[in-house]
């Protein structure tokens, strides 16, 4: 299949494999963490601030993450920001064992887990065009959101069990060992020899950011985008991750199971998006592909706010995870397209901060909202927020035409 094409380098296909498992950890993790913070506190304030605890550090550092990853060897940032994350985890997982973890353990661990993020989400982006040919880029991006999915729908059905099995520590202690492997599967990027961009006396730190920024404000389409996304990754993260517990616990009155469940058909959707655009040759209309995208994500997360059943709610969510992956595919290969390769980890980064800085602000105003108004209507609003921004990025020429 074309789909697999891009595994025949072995770098990347190395990468793939270690990336693959730490993200299964990483997301039977999320689903333990998420009902530590419910059975601990109960509050989805607290369920937030753990999460702005997580994503401010990775935006606040970003900028320097992606100039380090066009300075500095990528394999070498990666396997540094793999072994960091191991060992936070860890310390997380020893405390519950002990029976000693507190909030502000998970809020310190969360901190240094997100300013190692930082480093390795830009490095990641750009080593991808450096490890395969230009024509399987659509391969490698569709198999890196497949190992992201894979994560997404075994970990947290992975995790849900392992609760009820052996408690949280268990499954803390878990997501630490996937980081350890897969900084494994990083040491053969470790041991290649540098580019002549890493080698060579390069420019300042600042000099190489005012690029960077200069590059995007130039391009409409790219700020355009970026700003847009920043507001869309609130109305769909912040229901996602800190009203939709609630929903199922507090509205739909059901338990953990249900919440891995879910938390599982949405990347179902992402798989299907992955496997049809990484076996496609072309890819037309990017602008009208990442935009209706986003508003069919929009449109499925207010019906999953609902009441409705819990088969519709199923349904809604793997139509979210297929037009969201869709939208994202795209414009993941429209960047690798059109910005060059030596500018790909500034401009990465600046996609992201952009993408992600308001993400720890709607964290709080979710939390608070749904103590204060309840997580259905939270889904709702938020849902149709999404939808209507989407819509409305696209009367501008530079996006339709893009």
């Amino acid at each position: 299949m074309k789909l697999f094409r891009s595994l025949t380098h072995r770098s990347f296909a190395s990468l793939w494999v270690g990336q693959t498992i730490s993200r299964v950890g990483d997301h039977l993790y999320e689903v333990a963490l998420a009902w530590w913070v419910l059975q601990k506190t109960g509050s989805a304030v607290q369920m937030g601030a753990v999460l702005i605890f997580s994503f401010a550090p990775m935006v606040l550092f970003l900028m320097i993450g992606g100039v380090a990853g066009d300075r500095y060897p990528r394999g070498r940032i990666m396997l540094i920001s793999d072994l960091a994350r191991g060992i936070v985890v860890a310390l997380i997982a020893a405390a519950a064992y002990a029976g000693r973890l507190e909030v502000w353990h998970v809020y310190i661990g969360s901190v240094i887990f997100g300013f190692a993020d930082a480093f390795f989400a830009p490095a990641y982006a750009a080593s991808v065009p450096e490890l395969v040919h230009r024509d399987l880029l659509g391969s490698a991006n569709s198999l890196t959101s497949l190992s992201v999915q894979i994560g997404r729908i075994a970990g947290p059905a992975i995790g849900a069990g392992l609760v009820k099995l052996g408690g949280t520590p268990l499954a803390f202690a878990l997501n630490s060992v996937s980081f350890f492997l897969s900084a494994l599967f990083v040491l053969p990027l470790v041991m290649q020899p540098r580019t002549p961009r890493q080698t060579e006396s390069a420019p300042s730190f600042w000099r190489e950011l005012r690029e960077g920024w200069a590059l995007v404000i130039g391009l409409p389409w790219l700020w355009i985008t970026i700003a847009v996304m920043a507001l869309t990754n609130v109305t769909l993260a912040g229901p996602y991750a800190v009203a939709l517990p609630f929903l199922v616990k507090d509205q739909m009155h059901r338990d953990v199971g249900t919440l891995g469940m879910l938390y599982s058909i949405f990347p179902m959707g992402y798989v299907l998006s992955a496997v049809w655009l990484g076996s496609a040759s072309v890819f037309r209309r990017a602008g009208w592909m990442i935009y209706l995208g986003v508003a069919i994500a929009g449109a499925m997360m207010l019906v999953i706010g609902l009441p409705v059943p819990l088969v519709l709610i199923g349904i809604a969510a793997f139509i979210n995870g297929a037009a969201l992956e869709a939208a994202m595919l795209t414009w993941t290969l429209v960047l690798q397209e059109k910005i060059q390769p030596q500018m790909l980890g500034r401009v990465s980064s600046i996609e992201s901060l952009g993408s992600y800085a308001l993400i720890p602000i709607g964290f709080g105003l979710v939390g608070f909202a749904t103590d204060h108004v309840g997580a259905r209507w939270v889904i709702i609003v938020c849902g149709g927020i999404t939808a209507l921004l989407a819509l409305a990025a696209l009367l501008h020429p530079a996006v339709r035409k893009l």
